[in-house]
Formats: structure tokens, C-alpha cells, sequence
């Protein structure tokens, strides 16, 4: 069994083994459908090279991640380092058009409000002590 099979699980993610791990599936589903989602990188070594990706532009960084039990993207906008929204696709081309939209401008409560199935990360201050 290759590296990127053992890393992915080929029963959940056979096309993705079959394009070599989640970063160059998600540019290929994305230059097939047109979006703009930029350089997409992965880090470079261990298992995370086959089941992540980052996605950055001005804004901030889209990362992805995969389900481990059951097929499905798990996805984090970042801004500054802090996750802002996040939500769980089950289709690459969702998970592109985030990225896609994200890259092209579009304001956290926008990308909430287009994509149901992400939210914005809640915000408690912390108290202070005194």
C-alpha cells in the first residue's frame, strides 16, 4: 500500500489517493470548475501532506482537513492566526467554491449567509481580572 493510501484511507477518499492527497485534488476540482482559490499548499512531510491543505489570500488562510470515520472536509478561515468560520462539506467543489468566494472578497457573515454549513467561530471576551 503507498504512502498516500495508507495516509488517506483508500475506502473513504479513492479519488483523492488516485490524485495524490487532498491539495492537488482540491486545485484540479477547482480549475475544473473555474474558481480562483490560488496556490493551494500542504505541508511537506508525514501523513498532514496527503490530508491537508491551505488556501491564503489577502483575508486570511482557508485550511482543510479530512474526516477520519466518514467523508467529509472540514474547513477553518483563519484571520490573523484565529479561526473566524468553520463548517464540515461533504463535496471538494463546496469546499472550493468557500475558498473561491473567500479569496474573492467575500465578508465573513457573506460566507456564512452563502454557505449553510458554515458559521462564525463565537467570540467570549475574556473576563478580566482585577
Amino acid at each position: 500500500m503507498s504512502d498516500v493510501s495508507s495516509a488517506l484511507g483508500v475506502r473513504l477518499y479513492p479519488d483523492l489517493v488516485e490524485r495524490g492527497g487532498l491539495a492537488p485534488a482540491l486545485a484540479e476540482t477547482a480549475a475544473r470548475h473555474q474558481l480562483d482559490i490560488g496556490q493551494v499548499t500542504a505541508p511537506q512531510q508525514g501523513r498532514a501532506r496527503f490530508t491537508c491543505a491551505e488556501l491564503s489570500s489577502e483575508q486570511g488562510v482557508v485550511c482543510v482537513g479530512l474526516g477520519s470515520q466518514a467523508r467529509y472536509f472540514m474547513i477553518d478561515v483563519r484571520v490573523s492566526g484565529q479561526v473566524q468560520a468553520r463548517g464540515d462539506a461533504t463535496d471538494l467543489v463546496q469546499v472550493a467554491q468557500v475558498a473561491d468566494a473567500w479569496r474573492g472578497g467575500a465578508t465573513l457573515a457573506e460566507l456564512t449567509e452563502r454557505f449553510v454549513f458554515m458559521e462564525a467561530v463565537k467570540r467570549h471576551p475574556v473576563a478580566q481580572a482585577g
